[in-house]
């Protein structure tokens, strides 16, 4: 990461942070955080950071992840800090937890749906189990507050085309007979064993089920069309739609992302279930064209499946529950957010 990046990244934090006193309830505390050096949990990391530098939160950090030498590489002016620690395995290995640690972000799982294709398997042994085994862990903790939970907004099953947006009492569920539900089932498992947890041994745990996303310290290669759009308008374009460009798909940008999960951290209820994400939906083919606006010349979208057989869906969430209940709001445009991302992209 080179320094304009690293300014970018405390910009995006000094917005997160205009009222740190909502975060308070982390000051001199322990959190950690499994998935720790994947795309959400590098977020996490940047803004704790930055409460301690320039608020003096004194937060002591926990990673869990399989690979810390790609946190090392990304993230290399946070590498060799006192306040941050790791435990190098894969969650579903994780017997003990620090026993001073009182807050949890369970953030592991990678979205991906190649591994969910390639290995669905070991997605659905790493995510089921892997929630297990942190739970199993939190209950010998003798000061824990609160679990955040980061589920999936696929954990809904196929959305319905005439509902704009799908709210957190829509119950459904996916197709178990495709074999990419591995993700989204495992991820409905580890919900259930989050209720059978609260339930039986009275831990605190709030549910996020995220959406989709674009910003810094995502890879531009993730197999996802908003991704695949950068991609191709920062090599010279064309922009290449190959899905059906009246899919419907929103995009929250990272900084509001960690603000909503670190205010339903300090504040949610225990048992609270929210959708993360932009309630904003727009069609690929608005997507691919806000893409090339941002990118000077002469860049042009193609749509390759205009005489094919649409395939068009719907993903976008209701927030309105997380607007009543914690007040939670978006910052950033997804114009904004396709501006900075290649904006952090271009830096690199």
């Amino acid at each position: 990461m080179n320094p304009k990046q690293l300014e970018m990244i405390k910009e995006d934090c000094s917005r997160i942070f205009r009222d740190p006193d909502r975060f308070s309830a982390l000051k001199n505390e322990s959190v950690l955080i499994t998935g720790g050096t994947g795309f959400m949990g590098s977020w996490l990391v940047e803004a704790i950071a930055y409460l301690n530098d320039q608020h003096g939160f004194g937060t002591k950090l926990t990673l869990v992840a399989r690979d810390i030498d790609r946190f090392n590489q990304n993230q290399p002016h946070l590498a060799s800090r006192s306040d941050i620690s790791f435990i190098e395995k894969s969650v579903r290995d994780l017997i003990d937890i620090p026993g001073d640690v009182s807050w949890i972000i369970h953030a592991a799982g990678t979205p991906d749906n190649r591994a969910h294709s390639s290995n669905p398997l070991d997605v659905i042994d790493s995510i089921a189990n892997g929630t297990m085994q942190v739970l199993d862990a939190s209950t010998r903790l003798s000061n824990l507050k609160k679990i955040v939970n980061i589920s999936s907004g696929w954990v809904y099953g196929a959305q319905p085309k005439e509902m704009p947006r799908v709210p957190e009492s829509y119950i459904s569920g996916p197709d178990s007979a495709v074999i990419t539900s591995a993700y989204a089932e495992a991820k409905r498992m580890g919900e259930t064993f989050c209720s059978v947890y609260k339930g039986q041994f009275r831990i605190p745990i709030v549910t996020l089920r995220p959406f989709a996303f674009i910003g810094p310290y995502q890879l531009i290669e993730k197999p996802w069309a908003i991704n695949n759009f950068i991609n191709d308008a920062i090599n010279g374009g064309p922009i290449n739609i190959l899905g059906d460009e009246s899919t419907i798909r929103s995009y929250m940008y990272p900084s509001d992302m960690v603000n909503w999960i670190l205010t339903v951290l300090c504040e949610g209820e225990s048992g609270l279930v929210l959708n993360l994400g932009s309630p904003e939906g727009c069609t690929l083919r608005e997507v691919a064209d806000m893409v090339c606006g941002c990118i000077p010349g002469e860049t042009v979208v193609i749509s390759q499946t205009l005489n094919r057989k649409p395939k068009h869906s719907v993903f976008v969430p209701d927030i309105s529950k997380a607007q009543e209940k914690l007040g939670l709001e978006l910052s950033v445009s997804l114009q904004d957010a396709i501006k900075k991302t290649i904006e952090w992209l271009k830096l690199g």
